[in-house]
Order: structure tokens, then C-alpha cells, then sequence
């Protein structure tokens, strides 16, 4: 039976051995000591690290809200253009290019609409993971948040 190993921290220091291999460094010192340096940075960084993180928290809620409130005005657009749309693509009096801007509008309050459900699940796990430290609710969502960005990039007016 193998003798029980007894942890302890030491710096990266060679250690002689007794062994036909002459002194070596351990493995675990190299590693006690870059740990070591790892809480070091971390507690040197500790306040912007933190920051950063109530930062994104406002402003994952701040998208939300924006959010709700866009999709708010979007579904009553989208509904007044419902019913306004079909009666004016009857009226010669319309000009072609006030029609084709009421036919895009609508077009883009309904792909706020048809997006609101990802959009919200996207910014409810992130907030989630970020107030939780739980780094695999924000993980999977970065594609998604560069999706919805890119999305809303294409309905700005050129």
C-alpha cells in the first residue's frame, strides 16, 4: 500500500530528490504557484471584473425594457397597418412610394413581433447567468445577442 500523500504549499522551488534522476521541480509546485499568480490577477482585477459585470447586468435590463416597449408599439403599428393597409392599396390617390413605406414598416414591426420570444428567452438567461455567475446561461447566448443585433442593424434606415 502507497504511502498517503501530504499536500502543502510551497513555492516553485527545485526540491532535491532523492533518485537516481538527481533534484527535479515538482509538478505541484509549478502548479501551487501559477495558481498563486491566477488569485493574484483576480483580486488585482477584482473591482473591474465586478463592475463589469453589475454594467452588463443594467444594460441586459435596460434591453429588455427597451424591448418591451418596442414590441409594444410594434404590435399596435403592425394591427393599425393590418387594417389600413388593404383598404389603401385600392385608392389610385396613394403614391406608389408612401405605399412601399407603409409595406416595410409593417414588415418590420412584424419581424419584431415574430422575434419577441427568442429575443426575450436570450435576455432573460443572460441577465439570469450574469446575476448568477452561471457562465453556461451566457455561453450559448452570444450567437443569439449577435443575431438579434444584427437583425435590428438591417432594419435601420440606410
Amino acid at each position: 500500500m502507497p504511502a498517503p500523500i501530504k499536500g502543502s504549499l510551497r513555492s516553485s522551488a527545485v526540491v532535491p530528490a532523492k533518485s537516481s534522476a538527481g533534484s527535479y521541480t515538482k509538478f505541484s509546485d509549478k502548479l501551487t504557484s501559477s495558481i498563486t499568480d491566477i488569485v493574484k490577477i483576480i483580486e488585482q482585477h477584482k473591482e473591474m471584473i465586478d463592475t463589469i459585470q453589475e454594467i452588463a447586468i443594467e444594460l441586459t435590463s435596460s434591453i429588455g425594457s427597451l424591448h418591451t416597449l418596442t414590441v409594444k408599439y410594434a404590435r399596435t403599428a403592425n394591427q393599425i397597418l393590418d387594417g389600413l393597409l388593404p383598404i389603401l392599396r385600392n385608392l389610385p390617390i396613394i403614391p406608389k412610394n408612401i405605399m412601399q413605406l407603409l409595406t416595410n414598416l409593417e414588415s418590420v414591426t412584424q419581424k419584431i413581433i415574430d422575434n419577441e420570444a427568442t429575443t426575450v428567452k436570450t435576455i432573460t438567461d443572460v441577465q439570469s447567468g450574469l446575476r448568477t455567475g452561471d457562465v453556461n446561461k451566457i455561453k450559448g447566448h452570444a450567437t443569439q445577442l449577435q443575431a438579434v443585433s444584427k437583425t435590428l442593424t438591417a432594419m435601420l434606415p440606410k
